[in-house]
């Protein structure tokens, strides 16, 4: 299911005005994207390769920004599946295919840090969180805010 599918507010969606208008962008995004629409999205690299689904949104209370998306990758009908924290600046939006775009191979994504939805890590760990952003090469935003 994709962003559009998920929209109960109607905020993605062009009125017929609009969608004869010269610039016919509506609603609020791609920049700014309601977080619930987006939980459920699929993932894939940029070769096309399916590496599963946004499962949740992990928002840093602290600073207001998102910090991870967790995604499932592997397992069938949801047996034997593995959960990842990826952070939030190693995924991109792909608008035209409705879906979000992780530049990593199936392989290294079956050997990522990753966990059990029955045990989640503690993503305040700044030894946690300093792995996964090695793993996924990106800088931490938290880095931003040190002086």
């Amino acid at each position: 299911m994709n962003y559009e599918e998920r929209d109960t507010f109607g905020m993605y969606r062009a009125t017929a005005a609009e969608t004869t208008a010269p610039d016919s962008k509506h609603g609020p995004g791609p920049h700014l994207m309601g977080a619930d629409t987006l939980i459920g999205n699929d993932v894939y690299n940029s070769n096309g390769d399916d590496l599963g689904d946004i499962k949740e949104i992990m928002l840093d209370m602290r600073s207001g920004r998102v910090g991870y998306a967790v995604l499932s990758f592997g397992g069938f009908l949801g047996m034997g599946e593995k959960l990842f924290a990826v952070p939030w600046d190693a995924l991109t939006l792909d608008t035209m295919n409705k879906r979000f775009v992780l530049n990593v191979d199936p392989d290294r994504l079956k050997d990522a840090p990753g966990f059990d939805k029955d045990q989640w890590p503690d993503m305040a760990n700044q030894a946690w969180s300093d792995e996964i952003h090695t793993y996924y090469r990106t800088k931490p935003y938290s880095d931003e805010l040190r002086p």
